[in-house]
């Protein structure tokens, strides 16, 4: 067997996955290595949608990146013939000198974003699912919507695969280090050497990369898919996305339409989240067991949000957020080594940008 590679990605999921792609694209030999399936649940690109938009209220300097992740996105479905980006709408509400409003604005106004503001009355005709309250500014962004994680980390490997790259899943990593002119990678089955090495192993990142574990926090976040009063209302294109800047509570809340499993893939469901950093955790040893402090949380914003959007509780599921401290992500050559890219820090907005981090 040779075991010589061009490029080794260590963590082939959201970044990795479109790192591999890219890489075997351009004709490069390329390995992949997951300790899990792909795609898994165990980090943080599962949970059947991701929202996408472009009036990035985090920052303007973004929205570039955006721009072309649009693109990277439409050549996906192209070259695969399978949508993975569904433009539903995305509905933004809070206070109005609030962190989410001004920066939606901001970043809309600078790269000309087309959104839309609603009045209240506006929002009632248009929008009867949500009650937000009159102190609130609403604003919608017909041309943002969601991008399906598994179906696209999917899509990128066996993309890859096709144009060469070998994907080993299963398999983990115990030590990379240099070797001669280049990088050896050790695992739990194996040795392999490659002249470049990318790191995008997500909440593992800082167990390859020490430097990083002062840098990085891995924190325990969990999702909900509930029973509505009545589904209809709340299916795929009948629904948009939102994310709300509550007023009583740290963070934004977030949801999606009840997406057809047929179609999707599961869970069931209306899907609700908090956009908040959790528990710090260690990615190897997390609690992924809810509790009633996790639901009671997210029944709150959809009794106040959407108040036909909660009957019960279907399911709860824990996925893991790796936060910087000022929450931009993390991608460069490591210190010290021109041929180890680390690509970290990505959880609570990242997946959008896997289409064109992947590329980069």
């Amino acid at each position: 067997m040779n075991n010589n590679y061009d490029v080794i990605v260590l963590g082939v999921g959201s970044m990795g996955s479109a790192a591999c792609h890219y890489l075997a694209k351009r004709g490069h030999r390329v390995l992949g290595l997951e300790q899990f399936e792909i795609p898994h649940d165990q980090g943080s690109h599962a949970g059947q949608s991701r929202i996408i938009r472009k009036a990035y209220f985090e920052h303007p300097n973004y929205v570039p990146l955006l721009q072309r992740a649009y693109e990277n996105w439409k050549s996906l479905e192209s070259d695969t013939g399978t949508q993975v980006y569904f433009p539903t709408g995305l509905l933004y509400a809070g206070k109005p000198d609030g962190v989410l409003i001004r920066g939606v604005k901001e970043s809309a106004e600078k790269y000309s974003v087309s959104i839309e503001p609603l009045n209240s009355s506006e929002s009632k005709i248009r929008l009867p699912q949500f009650n937000i309250p009159d102190s609130y500014d609403i604003l919608f962004e017909p041309d943002a919507g969601f991008v399906t994680p598994e179906r696209a980390v999917l899509l990128f490997v066996e993309q890859a695969i096709k144009h060469g790259a070998e994907i080993r899943t299963k398999e983990k990593v115990i030590e990379w280090k240099e070797s001669g002119a280049g990088i050896s990678v050790k695992t739990d089955k194996g040795t392999y050497n490659c002249a470049k090495l990318i790191i995008t192993a997500g909440p593992w990142a800082s167990q390859f990369i020490p430097q990083l574990s002062t840098k990085l926090s891995v924190t325990r976040q969990v999702i909900a898919w509930v029973n509505p009063k009545q589904y209809i209302p709340f299916e795929l294109g009948k629904f948009p996305c939102w994310l709300i800047d509550d007023d009583s509570k740290p963070g934004m809340y977030y949801g999606f339409q009840v997406l057809p499993v047929g179609q999707m893939g599961g869970p069931i469901g209306l899907k609700v989240a908090h956009h908040y950093p959790g528990t710090v955790t260690d990615p190897n040893n997390v609690n992924r067991i809810s509790s009633a402090d996790d639901e009671t949380n997210l029944i709150y914003a959809l009794n106040k949000f959407l108040p036909e959007g909660y009957k019960s509780m279907h399911v709860l599921k824990t996925c893991l957020y790796t936060n910087t401290s000022d929450e931009n992500f993390v991608i460069d050559f490591l210190p010290g080594y021109d041929n180890v890219v680390i690509a970290a820090g990505f959880s609570g907005h990242g997946f959008k940008f896997a289409s064109v981090i992947g590329r980069s």
